[in-house]
Formats: C-alpha cells, sequence, structure tokens
C-alpha cells in the first residue's frame, strides 16, 4: 500500500521500468504522488477505463494461488502423499518465486513494454492453475506452482509502473483500488475455496483449477491493452525519474546501500515480516482445523485474517507518516502477533475467530515496512534502491520460516514448537521494526 496521498514531507519511490521492486504479499513500493503540473492520464478515456478494470481483474488473481491452497492443503497432502516438509516448502515457494522472478520484470518491461509482460503474467498464472490439478506427483505440482508464481511475481512489480504511466495524476486512488482488489483477491479466495470445491464435487483438483477460469477473464483486457496503439513503445518510461534539486540527490547516486545499517534492519523486519504472513497463509488453516474446526471454517477465518488489511493498509501509512518514530506500530503489530500465538496455543478453537482477527492486524506489518522504506531515505533514487534492497534481502530470508514450521509439526506431532518458533520470529521482527522505525535516512551512512 502506498503511503498517504497528501503527506509531502516523505518522499517516495519512483516505478521506472529500471528498477526492481520485489512484489508481497499484497504490493510493491510506494509510488510517489503527483506533484504540481502532474502529467495527464495517457490515452484515451476508453484505454483508462480499460486499464483500470484489468488492473482490478489483476489484482483479484495475484494472491488466490497461494490464499487459496491453505484450506485445502490436508487434501493435498494426503490425494500426493507429501509429508510435512514438502508442504511447508509449498508455502515458502511464494518467498522465492517472488525474489528470483520479480527480478527479471523490469529487463522484460523494456523489451516488451509492461503492459505485454502483464499479459504474460495473467497466462502463467491461468497455465500454472490449471496445470496444478493435473499434477500426479510433488514434484509436478510444485511446477506449476512455480509457474502460476512467476506470473504473479512479475505481474505484481509492474502493477505501479502501470499505475505510473496511465494514472500519473491518480497515483494515490488507484495505488489504493488495486491494493484493496489484492487483499480482496487474498481473502475470497480463502473464504470461498473449500464450499466451492464441495459444490463442485468435492475434489482439492477441481476446487484449485477453478481459480484458472478467474486468470484466463484476466487475460482478456490485457490483450487488448498491449495491442493498443496508444500503448507507448518498449522502454519509453524507462529513464529514473529524479526531483531536480531534491536534498541528498546527488548522494543517493553513489549511495552504497550495504553499507546501511538502517537498510539492513529494514530487509530483516521486511522479511520477517513476509515470513509470519506466509506462514499464516500456509498454516494457519490447519491448526485449526487440527483443533477441530472444519475446513469450511478455517477457511473463512483465513479470510478474516487475510480481509483486515483492507481498511488497515489505508490507515497505517498515514499514521505512520506522521510519526517521527514507527517504532510503537511496529510494537503494536508485534503484540497482535503474540497474542494470537498464545491464543492458539491455550484455546486455538475456543477464541478462533479473536485469534484470526488479531493475527490479521498482525499482519499489516507489511504496509508499515513499505512506508517506512519510503521514509528512511531523502531522495527518489535512494528510496528506490532502499526499497530494492529490503524487498529482495527480505523475500530470501523469508523462505525457511514456513518450512520450518512443517517440519516442526512434522518431527512434534504438535504446534506448539512451531508457535514457540512463530513467537521467537515475532520478537524479532519487533526487534528489528524498532531499528528500521528510527528517524534516520540512508543518505547520511545510517
Amino acid at each position: 500500500m502506498a503511503p498517504a496521498d497528501d503527506d509531502s514531507r516523505n518522499p517516495t519511490p519512483s516505478t521506472d521500468l529500471s528498477t526492481r521492486t520485489a512484489p508481497e504479499p499484497p504490493a510493491a513500493a510506494p509510488a510517489a504522488p503527483p506533484g504540481p503540473g502532474a502529467a495527464a492520464p495517457a490515452g484515451p478515456r476508453w484505454l483508462l477505463g480499460l486499464v483500470a478494470a484489468g488492473m482490478v481483474i489483476a489484482a483479484l488473481n495475484l494472491r488466490p494461488a497461494i490464499s487459496g491452497l491453505g484450506p485445502l492443503l490436508e487434501e493435498v497432502r494426503r490425494g500426493l502423499h507429501m509429508n510435512g516438509t514438502v508442504a511447508g516448502l509449498l508455502t515458502s515457494v511464494p518467498s522465492l518465486c517472488f525474489a528470483v522472478f520479480g527480478g527479471l520484470a523490469p529487463r522484460l518491461a523494456r523489451r516488451r513494454g509492461p503492459a505485454t509482460v502483464v499479459l504474460g503474467g495473467m497466462v502463467a498464472i491461468a497455465l500454472g492453475l490449471a496445470l496444478r490439478p493435473l499434477a500426479g506427483g510433488t514434484a509436478a505440482f510444485l511446477a506449476a506452482t512455480a509457474l502460476a508464481l512467476a506470473g504473479i511475481a512479475v505481474s505484481n512489480v509492474l502493477m505501479p509502473v502501470v499505475v505510473k504511466h496511465w494514472f500519473p495524476d491518480r497515483v494515490g486512488s488507484m495505488t489504493g483500488l488495486y491494493s484493496m482488489a489484492l487483499a480482496l483477491g487474498t481473502a475470497g479466495a480463502a473464504a470461498v475455496t473449500v464450499p466451492m470445491t464441495d459444490a463442485l464435487g468435492g475434489s482439492w483438483r477441481v476446487g484449485l483449477g477453478a481459480w484458472a477460469v478467474l486468470a484466463a477473464v484476466a487475460v482478456v483486457p490485457w490483450a487488448v491493452i498491449s495491442r493498443s496503439r496508444s500503448v507507448p513503445a518498449p522502454g519509453a518510461r524507462s529513464a529514473p525519474e529524479t526531483v531536480p534539486g531534491q536534498p541528498g540527490e546527488q548522494g543517493a547516486t553513489g549511495l552504497r546501500i550495504t553499507k546501511s545499517p538502517t537498510a539492513w534492519a529494514l530487509g530483516v523486519f521486511f522479511g520477517l515480516q513476509a515470513s509470519a504472513a506466509y506462514i499464516t497463509m500456509g498454516w494457519l488453516p490447519q491448526i485449526f482445523r487440527d483443533a477441530g474446526v472444519s475446513a469450511s471454517a478455517a477457511g473463512v477465518m483465513l479470510a478474516v485474517t487475510m480481509g483486515m488489511g483492507v481498511p488497515l493498509s489505508f490507515v497505517l501509512p498515514k499514521l505512520a507518516a506522521r510519526m517521527r518514530h514507527q517504532g510503537p506500530l511496529v510494537l503494536a503489530l508485534g503484540v497482535c502477533g503474540l497474542a494470537g500465538y498464545a491464543g492458539l496455543w491455550f484455546a486455538p478453537a475456543a477464541g478462533a475467530w479473536v485469534w484470526a482477527l488479531v493475527l490479521g492486524v498482525s499482519n499489516c506489518a507489511f504496509p508499515l515496512a513499505l512506508t517506512m522504506i519510503g521514509m528512511r531515505s531523502r531522495s527518489h533514487t535512494g528510496v528506490v534502491k532502499l526499497s530494492a534492497f529490503a524487498q529482495s534481502t527480505g523475500y530470501l530470508i523469508s523462505i525457511p520460516g514456513p518450512l520450518l514450521v512443517g517440519s516442526l509439526h512434522d518431527v512434534s506431532g504438535g504446534w506448539h514448537a512451531p508457535l514457540l518458533l512463530m513467537a521467537a520470529l515475532m520478537l524479532a521482527q519487533m526487534a528489528t521494526g524498532l531499528l528500521a522505525g528510527r528517524d534516520r535516512v540512508i543518505e547520511e551512512g545510517r
């Protein structure tokens, strides 16, 4: 979620095609609000309407491959004879794919144009989701999942570029629309997958494969957009955006981001919150089901957890942008996470709705992390570098978490050991978030 449009004190990163902004679990780096004299919308009115519709439909497709799997994970494991470690790998694959394939998006967009690459991403999602139910073994299932996630990764990275080009005078509102659709797709897949599976005969293969239809629908508008003569030639907007006279701009050009303690704190914080989010998305329904909650109810509870991001993603960035130190927000979200884990330890079924809600609040560390990235540099160039470093580093850090949770569950035979790990990771997230939230900028070498 992008920081508030009306906050002019903190620069936000540009969204040019030469930068890498890896996606997370719901959006890429914040986009800069248009200043005075911002460019008019790029294209005729019919095309702008089609782009807006295409953005919404694309955003709805950027999480069902992940959040729709959790409620049916037990059935998938039985059907493919999958152990807990491999099931944990399934929940770690998104982070790996986002880190690897997301970095290819800017290069592909310079060659083919962003609309064409987004079209390719939607095709990859549709194919991956359609092939996944046909898998006869774990390897084929993982390969089909990786194909869908590759499409998600490149599309998610390029959505801010699409917003920046076609809606330069409405960056904030269009980013908000896209982010809301992203959250709705996440929550909707979690809530609908099990009832839809039951309605279609009860096979997990049919239930998971049905999401390919929504992805196929998203292919249509992007096919038209990519062929429109109003779309600029590839590379037309590839030059980095700068703000002449912006303090720190020259210093950011030669900035060695790996030498900044603040950059590392942000990278680790981003990685730990992403790990917590993917653990929740992948394993929370199973924790509820093992406590006696039905599969359908467990899916709805995950939808509630993910759905908390819809309103809070609008509130948190505005609140964080008005604070000199974002540490109190980091602590508040962390306490919610620890409370949720404690509830899952002592009364997973009796207080299931409460734990789903507080864990949903805790998961909103993602928009807070993006906001802090935008506040830790004086220049657009610096924020772009910081965003690429923090997100790529963070997604790599987040890979082991879900995998370890599955392994610990297999070894211990219960959820107490995994919950202890989750609590330890949350404490580390709070500690690094306090460091990342300090009122410092990377241009000062801190």
